[in-house]
């Protein structure tokens, strides 16, 4: 009986041995991104939707494998997923956002500060695109530019400039973006440059703006209004973001991109961490991921993005319709986004007031 006690009692021993021996080999296996159990970690991003295929396929898809994650999108436009992330009704580890909404999470405590040594790619990166809400968050990926399209065949008036908005030859025949849009601000900056201003005059660009009244057909809200306004020839020219030029020059190929003499506007978007988010290092590994030079290329290529990688070299071809180059961006103006937030409320219902189509 002693000796069958004992032979059990060493079965057991053995047993529980094997199984701790294959539980610690399963632990010190765990890399960032991997559970205990080996299955993907879930990477939450919040970002607009747009050219999902290539993302998945140049972004996303090389991420998870190298670190074991699922990548699962939380879609919509700026305002929306700013909203849900307040509101907590998502579980976002990362957010897309330009930098007019970055800017208003920022103020409502929403981002986690980044650790820059965990983003080396951000030495290769363009110095404008490095901070643009300040050293504790995150950076820009891309950056494009707002100027001016126009169909030549639609208007007898040659554009390049802001101020040439204002012609008498564009009576009825433009369009321009809302003060609530992203862009609507860096327009109400053209309005005061137009003035005669360097320094950004409040009086005296809603002055201008109401001259302008008469040829404005309407203002948009988002660019596929634009788009279809200018494609159906309802206007001639109107400001636009480079990045959805080439949506417009499909339709219209004669159509004209124009840099403003008095300098176009830095169009900046960026990348942060949410704040609570349990994959912070991750979400930082994935920041820098999309800034390597392999992942810009790949947007630039594929004329998705604007890169900020400063080590990219491009011809002339692949540089058609993007915002490239240190000359260029250097070039262009770019708003103090703590300002405009501060000042917002008051714009709208002055915009409101004075100038309601």
């Amino acid at each position: 009986m002693k000796k069958m006690m004992y032979s059990t009692w060493l079965l057991f021993s053995v047993l529980v041995l094997a199984a701790c021996g294959e539980n610690n080999s399963e632990t010190e296996g765990t890399e960032t991104g991997e559970t205990q159990s080996g299955s993907p970690t879930e990477l939450v991003i919040s970002t607009w939707g747009f050219a999902e295929d290539f993302f998945r396929a140049e972004v996303y898809g090389p991420f998870e494998e190298e670190h074991n994650v699922k990548i699962v999108l939380d879609t919509g436009n700026n305002a929306e997923r700013v909203s849900r992330i307040e509101q907590g009704s998502s579980n976002v580890d990362l957010i897309y956002l330009s930098d007019y909404y970055a800017e208003q999470g920022i103020e409502a405590g929403l981002f986690e500060t980044i650790n820059r040594d965990n983003i080396p790619n951000l030495e290769e990166i363009y110095d404008v695109a490095k901070a643009p809400t300040g050293e504790e968050y995150g950076p820009a990926y891309t950056i494009a530019q707002f100027g001016i399209a126009y169909n030549p065949d639609q208007t007898d008036q040659e554009i390049s400039s802001w101020a040439d908005l204002w012609s008498e030859e564009l009576s009825r025949n433009i369009t321009i973006p809302g003060i609530t849009t992203t862009s609507g601000p860096m327009f109400l900056d053209a309005a005061s440059r137009v003035a005669g201003n360097t320094e950004f005059n409040e009086d005296e660009a809603f002055a201008k703006l109401v001259e302008l009244n008469p040829n404005i057909v309407t203002e948009y809200g988002g660019t596929s209004e634009f788009v279809n306004m200018f494609v159906q020839g309802e206007i001639a020219a109107g400001p636009i973001m480079e990045m959805f030029f080439a949506q417009v020059q499909e339709s219209v190929p004669g159509a004209v991109f124009v840099s403003p003499e008095e300098g176009g506007y830095a169009v900046i978007n960026t990348i942060n961490v949410v704040k609570g988010t349990e994959n912070k290092e991750l979400a930082e590994e994935f920041i820098n991921w999309i800034l390597s030079k392999e992942v810009q290329e790949a947007a630039t290529v594929s004329k998705i993005d604007s890169p900020v990688n400063t080590t990219l070299e491009l011809t002339e071809e692949e540089a058609a319709g993007l915002t490239y180059g240190a000359d260029v961006i250097e070039s262009l103006h770019t708003l103090d986004m703590g300002f405009v937030n501060e000042h917002n409320d008051a714009w709208i219902d002055r915009w409101n007031r004075e100038l309601a189509q």
